[in-house]
Parts: C-alpha cells; structure tokens; sequence
C-alpha cells in the first residue's frame, strides 16, 4: 500500500516530463514553514479518534450504531442479505496521489519537480512508519473481526496523505477536490466493514500531519542532497524486440 507510493511516483512521474529542481536556500514557502497551528487539526483528529478508539462509551453510542446503518447500506447496494466487498476503494484511496503526480508532470505548483517527488515520498515514508506503528501498538479489532490492526485505517492515511499533498502544493481548489475524493474513499472502508469511524479520524490525522511534515524537512533534504536548479533530468520508457521477445525498460539522462 503506502510503501508502493514512492516508487510509483518516481516512475511515473519521470516518464512524463523533464524533471526540474529548484533551490530556495534563504526563502521558504508557506507549505516549508513550520507553525504549531499547523498541528491543530490532525491533533484534533488524532486525539479524538484515539480516545474514541478506547471508551466503552464511543463504542457503544458512535462506532456500533454508525457500523449497523453502513452495513445496511451495504447490503441495500450489494441486493444481498450477506455483506458485499465493494473492491473500488483500493483503487480510490490512490486517486489523489494520482492528481498531486499530472500537476507534477506538467510543472504546476510551488516546487520543482524533483523537489514535489521529494515531498510525496518523504510523506509515504512518515505515513507508512507511524500507521503500521500504531496499528500493532494499538491491536484494535476490525468490525469485521478480521483482524487486530483496525487502528488507524491504512486507506484513509493513504487518501489524505495524497490530498493533503495536493492541497499543499496546488493550493485550496484542487485541494478540495483531493478532500472529496479521500471522503469518498473513508466513507467506504465503513460500508466494507473494514473499519470503525475511530479508525478514520486516526487514518485522516496521521496522513495530514505527515503530508506537512514533508514539507518541513524539504529545506533540510533540499541541503542534504545537494538539490541543484542547474541539473535536468529526463526518463523515457522504451520497447525493444529481442530473440527472447519484447524487452521494455526506462532509459534515464541527466545534464549536469
């Protein structure tokens, strides 16, 4: 899941476009600068659903009649008496990184290209550690009794990781259209079964907070890696007939 993004991005991402970088040594973007009010919303988010997660009180009055009016919504759409799996929200949840890869590719944004791939990568890698951290930590039981990792939901970190990435560097319009899309993608993992809404507040929370936490640590990877606006790099996909049959690989070039 999360830890396919990066390589994702990275192919193809160069296979659109000439990648450019860009070196702001003395100025920092909004989205580079870091506030404590930038914290308050995927705090909010992350310590409600986590006391959520733990009171009897929530589990009874929010997560189990919230679960029992998603599964008849389940079995409404699905016709069927049994819970239908609905397959789209694995596809979904990687929509938004989709959106915030086109606006790479065709140069939109505060940032190079090589720089907004920087983002999105360092983002996947924070959301990847702190997800799969806190759902072994945290063992809750799926609704479905599938498993313990139901907290915090993988799909939803995935999804507002990626809008909140679009959101970032495209600015509150396409944000917004990012938002809707990782709604959609949250709201089916209640309709799955997958997950209570505890999880998805804790999902929401840590794929914000790691989508600015990226763009904290870009001036830092900006020095560390020695980001030079004079180098230009460009990928091509290429095909090529062999006696074993085709051979399709990426070809790279870089002027320095």
């Amino acid at each position: 899941m999360l830890k396919h993004l990066a390589l994702i991005l990275a192919c193809v991402c160069a296979a659109v476009l000439p990648a450019e970088a860009q070196r702001r040594d003395s100025v920092y973007t909004a989205s580079e600068r870091f506030k404590p009010a930038k914290l308050i919303v995927p705090g909010v988010l992350m310590t409600a659903g986590t006391v959520a997660t733990f009171s009897p009180w929530y589990q009874r009055n929010v997560n189990l009649p919230v679960k029992n009016w998603a599964n008849g919504l389940n079995r409404r759409w699905g016709h069927s008496e049994e819970l239908t799996n609905f397959t789209f929200d694995n596809y979904l949840q990687y929509v938004p990184f989709a959106g915030y890869a086109v606006g790479l590719g065709i140069g939109g944004g505060e940032h190079g290209r090589v720089e907004q791939l920087m983002s999105a990568a360092t983002g996947a890698l924070i959301a990847l550690a702190l997800s799969r951290s806190i759902k072994y930590f945290a063992a809750v039981q799926r609704p479905s009794g599938y498993d313990s990792r139901s907290f915090p939901s993988g799909h939803t970190t995935t999804a507002f990781l990626g809008a909140e990435l679009v959101r970032l560097e495209f600015g509150p319009w396409w944000g917004l259209a990012a938002y809707s899309v990782a709604g959609v993608t949250a709201f089916m993992r209640l309709v799955n079964n997958y997950h209570w809404t505890s999880d998805l507040l804790g999902g929401a929370a840590i794929g914000i907070f790691s989508a600015n936490a990226a763009y904290w640590l870009l001036p830092l990877e900006r020095r560390l890696f020695h980001v030079n606006p004079r180098i230009r790099a460009q990928a091509l996909p290429f095909v090529a007939s062999t006696p074993a049959g085709s051979c399709y690989g990426l070809s790279l070039a870089i002027a320095l």
